[in-house]
């Protein structure tokens, strides 16, 4: 059986954070050195009082209107983040409430960063191809900028909230091929909210501060950049090879690249180690930030605005976790 993305929706929070802004904030971070350096002029940022099970909900009702899909023809949730409204219940199930999708539809959380769409993907796949569901709505929705401390002038530039809704089904614009999967847990700590859980369920109220004078603790999102940026370096390119050789394709074969989009410097090593031309590798950072699972979705549905949505292309996500994925869609 053939499943493809039949179509794709997003929603930013109202309020941007310019570069602009965070200068005011960081006068030792000029405007140009911030759009140099991470690729990114704004982020949009959720109110306090918004979740992402809000901007989920949002997302999904402008789905709707866009593509004009009757809500009867939904049978399955898959909801990915990792910033929920409650521990439980799972907010999938609250959002097939607040959409007025039917009882008999399916409905499930998990938690994933930056591969959680290309994860989400597969069990999408799984779920039509064991004739369990039809029509699924992968909903992938963050709010990072809840976890990031107000002086964390690094993190504050890269994360932008986001939510994004697209739906698998047996009919659409671009099918979906093979999968390549990974993870390595002994990485956890190096991208991670410590406190606030059932493991540590105490703010510790403490902070302390790195050598560039930006803040470190276990209450607010603490990532280790270095770490980071090696993993991808040592992943992502084994990544790409292993989805080719899944497909029968050669890196010449792809005629559009579309990466999770963590940071133009980032993606720019990435794109030269693998030697991926310019032309086939998307960016998609400029107005949005890293949105996390929601970079991918985002990123494709500007590339099919612009017309370059064909033949081959190929998605890898990567980061927390740790964890990755990719996977070739085929498009018309």
């Amino acid at each position: 059986m053939k499943l493809f993305i039949k179509a794709i929706s997003y929603y930013l929070p109202e309020t941007p954070l310019t570069n602009e802004q965070l200068a005011q904030e960081f006068p030792e971070w000029t405007v140009d050195k911030v759009t140099e350096k991470v690729g990114i002029k704004k982020r949009h940022i959720a109110y306090k009082d918004e979740t992402a099970l809000d901007l989920a909900e949002k997302a999904t009702n402008l789905f709707f209107e866009e593509h004009n899909i009757e809500r009867t023809s939904i049978d399955f949730i898959l909801f990915c983040t990792q910033s929920p409204d409650y521990f439980l219940p799972t907010s999938a199930c609250i959002l097939q409430d607040r959409l007025g999708l039917p009882t008999t539809c399916g409905a499930l959380d998990f938690n994933l960063g930056c591969s959680g769409f290309v994860y989400g993907l597969s069990l999408a796949k799984g779920l039509i191809a064991g004739n369990i569901a039809k029509n699924i709505l992968l909903i992938t929705s963050e709010t990072y900028s809840k976890y990031l401390h107000p002086r964390d002038k690094g993190n504050r530039t890269i994360f932008g909230d986001a939510a994004a809704v697209t739906l698998i089904s047996t009919a659409g614009f671009a099918e979906i091929l093979n999968f390549s999967l990974g993870t390595d847990g002994s990485g956890y700590d190096k991208l991670i909210v410590k406190s606030g859980a059932l493991r540590n369920p105490e703010k510790t109220n403490e902070v302390r501060w790195d050598e560039s004078g930006n803040p470190i603790s276990d209450d607010f999102l603490y990532m280790d950049g270095t770490e980071i940026f090696n993993f991808t370096l040592e992943s992502v390119p084994v990544l790409v090879e292993d989805v080719l050789r899944e497909n029968n394709l050669h890196k010449e074969d792809i005629d559009l690249f579309i990466f999770h989009q963590a940071n133009k410097h980032m993606l720019n090593f990435l794109r030269k180690k693998i030697r991926i031309e310019e032309q086939k590798f998307y960016y998609c950072l400029e107005n949005f930030g890293n949105t996390v699972s929601s970079t991918i979705p985002i990123a494709l549905k500007e590339a099919n605005k612009e017309g370059k949505l064909y033949g081959n292309i190929l998605l890898a996500g990567f980061g927390v976790g740790y964890s990755w994925g990719g996977v070739i869609l085929r498009c018309r």
